[in-house]
């Protein structure tokens, strides 16, 4: 170990950083629900876009975008899998044929119906693990995402 950069530093990184932290948990988050959905054969991440388009009126691929703090491109190759399997329909919008329109199709939407329970379910079983059944954590985390 060099002594410009002892293990203090890393110990301080470890206990400090929210990055580190928030990945951490974000990725066991992730394979428990991963694990909870795979009956459904979605994964955590398709089962909250399908959710971002249940919606009165279909989103635009950007705004979808935005809204699950994701890049267009990277949506766009989500999205592919979905369409594949008849969860949802991308068509131009009918007022700017540029732009693109994400529709959750009749068979997405039994899908996330069927679905619900066992993410609530999940959920329960992770509220277990936080304080205020989580109240102040998601708070917080929308507060960050919005700042950023």
């Amino acid at each position: 170990m060099r002594s410009d950069l002892p293990l203090s530093i890393t110990q301080e990184v470890y206990g400090r950083c929210l990055c580190l932290g928030v990945h951490r948990a974000a990725r066991a988050l992730a394979r428990r629900f991963d694990h909870a959905l795979a009956p459904f054969d979605i994964s955590h991440g398709q089962y909250s876009l399908l959710m971002s388009l249940n919606r009165p009126d279909a989103p635009r691929l950007g705004d979808a975008a935005d809204f699950l703090a994701m890049d267009r491109t990277t949506l766009t190759a989500n999205l592919k899998p979905l369409e594949r399997r008849g969860l949802i329909e991308i068509l131009p919008d009918k007022d700017d044929r540029r732009s693109r329109r994400l529709y959750l199709t009749d068979a997405g939407r039994d899908l996330l119906k069927a679905a619900v329970p066992v993410w609530r379910r999940t959920h329960d079983e992770v509220d277990t693990h936080l304080a205020t059944n989580g109240k102040s954590l998601r708070r917080e985390l929308a507060g960050i995402a919005a700042a950023f």
